[in-house]
């Protein structure tokens, strides 16, 4: 920018642009080169990049309260063990107060969408140039190192908790208690067509409402943090006013990182509590 190679409108549309790896009409593969190839991708477009950074993020997850686990001990823990062990008693403690039936994959699950939807977030707060410049630098023209605020990352994730909240529902109520649950409340028997759209709309809305709660919010935060970017070009004033902001974002945005990822655990926790109701 500083250079005015490029517009701040093509500043902007690069770092919201995504690394797209797919196939295209013609039967061949490739790296789509813009956003007509992605349209022309259709389906198989994969974004390679939020693909790659969710995993790396979650192997990081694992491989590091593994090691914690593995080098606990009984006596006087670690700066380590009792950092993780305050993040298990937290999401033990949110298990506990909102999910009142028994299963053992309730809380393994909630302090993994918890912690790894925080190392997602936590990605926003890398300042906007660095690794895109570098991954410039290595030949690759895109790159988007924050998952959360690709949709695709956020509706899959709900999309496993939904299709969760439907197997329990059916295996703790039975087919026909999960369809009588749909088809017969809030008006009876004879307010069936109205009770199938109401509660349709409703338990449609729990997977959407998961999915684009958390991708608006890291979004508009990953945009701001590139709208400061570009005050950076714009002369010393500017620059020295946008770092400030820039910190002030910053601090602020540690909250809505992890305030978002406490909302996605507990409404799945919710969710799953709600699936395992029965209601007669």
């Amino acid at each position: 920018m500083a250079t005015g190679e490029i517009t701040a409108g093509e500043y902007i549309k690069h770092h919201l642009t995504n690394l797209t790896f797919g196939r295209f009409p013609d039967g061949t593969w490739g790296w789509a080169r813009d956003a007509a190839d992605v349209q022309a991708m259709g389906f198989w477009a994969f974004h390679v990049d939020s693909l790659a950074w969710s995993v790396g993020l979650g192997a990081l997850f694992l491989w590091w309260f593994r090691r914690v686990a593995r080098r606990a001990t009984a006596g006087v823990p670690g700066g380590a063990q009792n950092f993780v062990e305050w993040i298990v008693e937290f999401v033990d403690a949110n298990v506990r107060g909102s999910f009142s039936a028994r299963n053992d994959l309730v809380a393994p699950l909630s302090l993994t969408i918890f912690v790894w939807i925080f190392l997602m977030n936590l990605m926003d707060l890398v300042p906007v140039d660095w690794i895109p410049q570098l991954a410039h630098l290595l030949g690759v023209p895109y790159m988007k190192i924050v998952p959360s605020t690709d949709p695709n990352v956020t509706f899959g994730m709900a999309f496993v908790v939904f299709g969760l909240m439907l197997y329990y529902s059916v295996r703790i109520k039975g087919l026909g208690g999960f369809v009588g649950e749909l088809a017969f409340q809030p008006f009876g028997r004879w307010g069936a067509p109205i009770n199938l759209v109401l509660e349709g709309v409703a338990l449609i809305s729990k997977p959407v409402s998961l999915a684009l709660r958390l991708f608006g919010n890291m979004y508009a935060g990953e945009t701001i943090f590139i709208l400061i970017a570009l005050m950076y070009g714009a002369g010393w004033i500017l620059g020295v006013f946008g770092g400030l902001l820039q910190l002030g974002w910053a601090i602020f945005h540690v909250l809505i990182i992890t305030l978002q990822a406490f909302i996605f655990m507990v409404l799945t926790i919710v969710y799953l509590d709600m699936a395992h109701q029965e209601h007669h």
